[in-house]
């Protein structure tokens, strides 16, 4: 990856983080002023640098090169993206404090970090659809796991009667747990579709260098959809659906991250 772009794209991240921040100061003093025009511009700016800097660096003749950095900066780029296209239309805004950092600081890691190369080897838009649906699904499902960490910290001062500071501008917990399931329905419906395009067309996913990989993402499957299930005919919410999402989140970063982590990183393999 570009190391100059990726510099650029974490400052754009980090600047954008300051301007959401004084855009949530403001409305807890009523008084907001901060131009949306402008959150915006930096916005668009630090998701245009980071992703000429993916496109430049992942898309090959021969296929995604993703080894860990550049996945883990591609969910980042991703998740960012939809976050911006989710405050739209709901009250989301608070999630990038910890998400653009994020987005910014995996992208400079990508930018400065060697790594090992991984490429199917020959052009494969089949395989290639199933990994970007994959990557889609994983930053869905980082959005809702944050959604679940700040509506943890909602509910943690407001039964403790201490409801102020952030707690003030996030919205009610009944739409705060209406957008948590929001997200994980989608990165449910996303992950199905990856785990049944994997079965569609890759050889073999229980072979022995993916095995862990399916066996894992399935669990999570599993998880997610009952939590769902739970939501849905149970009326499963609070810190039940809070706890189910981060150990299904976990599962799931040990199925694809995890891995490549001990693939790539510690026995300097290359990993799908």
């Amino acid at each position: 990856m570009n190391p100059l772009l990726a510099f650029l794209a974490m400052l754009a991240y980090l600047a954008t983080t300051i301007l959401v921040a004084v855009r949530l100061r403001g409305r807890m003093k009523g008084n907001n002023t901060l131009d949306s025009r402008l959150l915006l511009g930096l916005w668009l700016l630090a998701l245009t640098l980071h992703g000429v800097a993916l496109w430049q660096s992942i898309v090959t003749p021969q296929g995604l090169d993703l080894g860990f950095f550049r996945a883990l900066s591609a969910v980042g780029w991703m998740a960012a993206a939809l976050l911006l296209v989710s405050c739209f239309g709901q009250m989301s805004i608070s999630l990038g404090l910890i998400l653009l950092p994020f987005a910014g600081i995996s992208a400079l890691l990508a930018g400065s970090l060697p790594e090992i190369s991984f490429i199917a080897g020959h052009p494969n838009a089949r395989l290639d659809l199933h990994i970007f649906i994959s990557l889609l699904a994983y930053s869905v499902l980082t959005l809702a796991t944050l959604q679940a960490l700040l509506l943890a910290y909602q509910n943690r001062h407001l039964h403790n009667h201490r409801p102020g500071g952030l707690v003030r501008v996030l919205p009610p917990l009944a739409e705060m747990e209406r957008l948590l399931f929001r997200f994980i329905l989608l990165g449910f419906l996303l992950l199905t579709i990856a785990l049944a395009s994997g079965f569609v067309y890759l050889e073999d996913m229980f072979a022995q260098h993916v095995a862990h990989k399916t066996v894992l993402s399935i669990t999570a499957w599993i998880i997610y959809g009952v939590l769902l299930l739970g939501h849905w005919r149970y009326g499963w919410r609070g810190r039940l659906a809070v706890n189910w999402t981060l150990g299904a989140f976990v599962v799931l970063m040990l199925a694809y991250f995890g891995s490549k982590l001990v693939l790539e990183l510690i026995l300097g393999r290359g990993a799908a």
